[in-house]
This record gives structure tokens, C-alpha cells and sequence, in this order.
């Protein structure tokens, strides 16, 4: 639909909807004929465009909010407006540095990383940054390392190939020599090295059935599986500007907002919902595209970061009258410059 109703487009159409986009997103205001005649299309009278207006309201792509207002962008118009009008624009020296800066610092852990980018994003483009963790469990184990740290707890440490690493301590009935710590956790880096987080989980107790001579040990690892091997829910997501939304018009109605802040409270549902992106690399979802009702008065523009062969998310919440061409460039090489963080590359952006 979106690719018939821009292939339906006159080149004067095609101007007239760039110009009241970008107008609109600019006043957050209904944008009238004599505006885009004075400001953007000088060699046309207000009545010819006044006429193409009417055009592509008819096509879906405007609306007209009150009869003597201006018309503001549809959903369907935003979309056409993102795939095929947009012209990204080009950072400046400042913003990159800005954004390098703050992200490549060094002994900064995942988590640090992850969620002063969400607060660097939101600094730039006065929009909700949102940063997704990896999907844990869809790493591929390297190694597992069991640490004494007394008498009645060890440590569990994962490193997934990525470099990615992860600890979970657990409680044990009585201490266990090094010898036998050191004999599991080989006989669990033979089994389990190269298997995803989420295959050992499903299947660890098949795995170690037949392992004899560390039974306590070994039903201690089975039986805490999914605290070793499942994601934790903390941390996976970071958000950064609620307050920045407050003061844009589109939510000046309570109503809106409050489903907006529902969502961000419940984390686990968002993250999910950001995961499920199937497209790679930028993403870009306008209004009711977004299958949760409570962010279908917004625009996400988000993109997926990779440390190895995992996949995180970086991007950006706001309302669908929102600067595009800025943002999408903004997020783009945000996660660019956190793969190079994340991943260890050493190649200038």
C-alpha cells in the first residue's frame, strides 16, 4: 500500500507532502497552503497547492484535524515520507564526538555502556532513549568457571564466544574441594562449550544424565538452570528522557502520556517487543504500525548492534511528528560506535 500510494504521486505532490512534513515537524503546527507557497514553493500560488492538498488527503496521506485549520501527516504519509523522501542528514564533527565520547570510555562494563547511550541519545534529539541488552541466551557458550567464594556458595561465571560474561552465585549445603570443582567444570565445558545458553538450558539434564561421581554437585547445576542459563530480567533494558516527552504538545493530554509511561514502566514487555524487530539494522515503525496499543500515538526509530553474534537494540521513542532526518542518522551511528565499543573493533568512524 505504502509503495502504491508514493508510485500514485505527481513530482509537485510528492514536493507539497516533503515540505508540509517537514514544516509540521518543525511548528507542530496544521500546515496551510499559504505557508508552504511563502516558505517552500514560491513559484506556486496558494490555490494550486491548496488543491494538491486536497489531493493527498484523499490519498490517505493528510488529514485535516479542523475544517478552516491546516492538514497535519497521517501515519500513511509519515511512512511514504520516511521510505521514500527522506535524505538523512549528515552529522556534524561535534554530535559524533559527542556520542564517542561518552560511549567509548574505558573499564566501562556492558550495562554502563548501554545505559549512558540511552541518556547521550535523549541529550541529542530531546527524544526517549532506549537501549536493549543482547539477547543472552541466544550466545554461544566458551567456557564456564566455577569459583569458590566460601564455604557455602560458588560462584558460576559464563563467558559466552562474544566476550560477553555473566555471574550467578549458588548457595551449596557444604563445601566442595577445588579437585572436584575443577573435575565439574570440566566435565561441563567438554558437555556444554559451544552449545547456546538457551539449548543447555533446555537440555542440560539429558546432557549430564550419565555424569557419576559429582551427583550433589551436578543436581545443584541442573536443578538451578534457569538462574544459570536464562537471561536475567534486570538490566536488559535502559531508558533515559520521560521527561523530555512531557514538554511536547502531543502529550499534553494526560490520557497519552499515561499509556506511554504504563509501558515504560513494564520493561519486560517493551524489551520483547523491540526484540521481535525482524528487519536488521535501522528500523523505523510510525503510529499505529506499533503493535502495543500503548505507543501507537508514537515513532520508534531503532537499530540493532551486534557484539559478536548477538544482537542488542539502540534507538529512540518520541511522537510521530518527529525530526527524521536527524534521528535516523543519529541512531545509526550510535550503534556503530557501540558494536566498536561492545566488540572490540579499532576501525575509525
Amino acid at each position: 500500500m505504502v509503495k502504491e500510494a508514493f508510485s500514485n504521486l505527481s513530482i509537485r505532490e510528492k514536493q507539497v507532502l516533503a515540505s508540509l512534513i517537514t514544516h509540521y515537524i518543525a511548528s507542530a503546527d496544521p500546515v496551510g497552503s499559504r505557508v508552504i507557497a511563502n516558505k517552500f514553493m514560491t513559484d506556486l500560488s496558494p490555490a494550486t497547492i491548496r488543491n494538491t492538498l486536497q489531493d493527498l488527503e484523499e490519498l490517505g496521506l493528510l488529514a485535516q484535524p479542523h475544517t478552516s485549520a491546516g492538514r497535519v501527516p497521517t501515519d500513511l504519509g509519515y511512512r511514504v515520507y520516511v521510505d521514500y523522501l527522506l535524505q538523512p542528514n549528515q552529522l556534524t564533527q561535534d554530535v559524533k564526538d559527542t556520542i564517542r565520547q561518552q560511549i567509548l570510555k574505558e573499564g566501562r562494563g556492558i550495562n554502563e555502556i548501554l545505559g549512558q547511550t540511552c541518556k547521550v541519545l535523549s541529550e541529542i534529539t530531546t527524544q526517549l532513549g532506549v537501549t536493549i541488552a543482547p539477547k543472552f541466551d541466544a550466545g554461544v557458550l566458551k567456557r564456564l568457571e566455577l569459583i569458590p567464594i566460601s564455604n557455602d556458595r560458588i560462584m558460576a561465571v559464563v563467558v559466552v564466544q562474544s566476550g560477553l560474561a555473566r555471574s550467578v552465585i549458588l548457595e551449596i549445603e557444604a563445601a566442595i574441594s577445588d579437585q572436584l570443582l575443577h573435575e565439574v567444570e570440566q566435565v561441563l565445558n567438554d558437555r556444554l562449550a559451544g552449545l547456546t545458553l538457551g539449548e543447555i538450558r533446555d537440555s542440560i539434564s539429558r546432557r549430564l544424565a550419565d555424569v557419576s561421581g559429582q551427583g550433589r554437585l551436578i543436581n545443584i547445576l541442573i536443578d538451578s538452570k534457569e538462574k544459570i542459563w536464562s537471561e536475567s530480567t534486570t538490566d536488559e533494558i535502559h531508558l533515559s528522557g520521560a521527561d523530555r516527552l512531557v514538554t511536547k504538545p502531543e502529550f499534553a493530554s494526560h490520557e497519552k502520556l499515561s499509556e506511554l509511561l504504563k509501558i515504560l514502566e513494564n520493561g519486560k514487555v517493551l524489551t520483547e517487543f523491540l526484540r521481535n524487530q525482524e528487519e536488521e539494522g535501522l528500523v523505523i515503525t510510525i503510529g499505529k504500525e506499533n503493535r502495543l496499543i500503548e505507543v501507537m500515538n508514537c515513532s520508534l526509530v531503532t537499530s540493532s548492534y551486534r557484539v559478536g553474534k548477538i544482537k542488542g537494540t539502540v534507538g529512540i521513542i518520541g511522537p510521530t511528528r518527529m525530526p527524521y532526518s536527524q534521528l535516523v542518522s543519529v541512531v545509526e551511528y550510535t550503534a556503530r560506535t557501540i558494536t566498536e565499543a561492545l566488540g572490540g573493533m579499532d576501525e575509525t568512524k
